[in-house]
């Protein structure tokens, strides 16, 4: 884990509490951990290290044509000189992306300073930019050029040499390292701009983790040409992954194909849930087998879904799970 200065959004350590007590049914859905490579291929994440150079698009594009998919997706694009975490998404894990968000990334930056300035100032400025900030994205940006308010939660320098800055930052989703080594160096009164950047994080995905494009490339001719999945299976992590830093809430089976055709969650169908979630958060709908049915909005409390017995306690973002992966046991209205 990290230590105690780095902690990001997606940091927070839930306690689950339990609700009521219930069973699953071995014969349906199965552990995460237990699926096939055609069932993970269908719904799965690589943490990919992005190479220097192609776009976050090609990048996709590339993985599409390796494993001959329809649908291929990544979490938050990064610059094509950028390297580090991008996270790709195979199949319906596609729908599950936006979950990445509330958890925060990091990154680190060399950023090149237009005039000699002591140490002890730049220090002091890039300080002063721990908190809320307000940007203005990029003019070759994707958005909407409107300011913008962005948290930054931490910001270390590594190292001072001349000029060059070397730090680590971790930030809000969407927040622009570029914009922000333009705003340090207009405070500085000397100018900066970004040399360089690699992100190491998104939420709970770590640098330590990922993979390179030949990596995926050669572990998928090794599946397909000596059957041996292993080398691919380290690889294909289940789209649960996506969804691991949000809170839970864990359902019974008999509420599983519900909401897989799109019905919201109703009390009578929740056994576990995690303390602390508050009304409106975005949370991850879970079976008793650790798998991943919904991302959700929650409508209540933990409290409130704890005390009460009848209402409707979330309502569906999107659907990760198969229909039919457990029997349809409610009834059409």
């Amino acid at each position: 884990m990290t230590n105690n200065h780095h902690i990001l959004p997606a940091d927070t350590n839930h306690v689950r509490l339990v609700k009521t007590q219930a069973k699953t049914n071995p014969h349906y859905g199965c552990k995460p951990t237990e699926r096939s490579i055609n069932d993970l291929l269908d719904s799965c994440l690589i943490i990919l290290d992005k190479p220097c150079g192609p776009t976050s698009h090609q990048v996709d594009s590339w993985v599409k044509s390796i494993f001959a998919l329809e649908k291929v997706g990544h979490g938050g694009t990064l610059d094509p000189n950028a390297t580090g975490v991008l996270p790709i998404a195979l199949g319906r894990a596609t729908r599950a992306l936006d979950a990445l968000l509330p958890g925060g990334k990091e990154y680190v930056a060399i950023m090149q300073l237009h005039k000699d300035v002591n140490e002890k100032k730049i220090r002091e400025v890039c300080n002063s930019f721990v908190g809320g900030v307000r940007q203005l994205p990029p003019v070759r940006s994707a958005v909407k050029r409107v300011q913008r308010k962005r948290s930054i939660y931490y910001l270390d320098i590594l190292q001072i040499q001349g000029r060059e800055v070397v730090f680590r930052v971790g930030c809000e989703s969407g927040t622009y390292i570029r914009t922000l080594c333009v705003d340090i160096g207009r405070k500085l009164k000397t100018g900066a701009h970004l040399a360089e950047l690699r992100r190491t994080r998104v939420a709970l995905l770590q640098e330590k983790d990922a993979v390179l494009l030949h990596d995926v490339k050669d572990a998928y001719v090794f599946y397909k040409e000596e059957q041996d999945e292993q080398p691919l299976r380290r690889l294909l992590l289940p789209v649960e992954t996506i969804v691991q830093h949000l809170p839970k809430i864990v359902i019974r089976d008999s509420a599983v194909d519900a909401l897989c055709h799109g019905a919201d969650l109703a009390i009578p169908g929740v056994v576990e849930i995690d303390a602390e979630i508050k009304k409106d958060n975005l949370v991850a709908v879970m079976t008793l087998k650790g798998e991943g049915v919904a991302i959700a909005h929650a409508l209540m409390s933990t409290e409130q879904i704890i005390e009460k017995d009848t209402g409707m306690c979330a309502q569906l973002e999107k659907v990760l799970m198969k229909k039919g992966t457990y029997p349809a046991i409610w009834k059409k209205s």
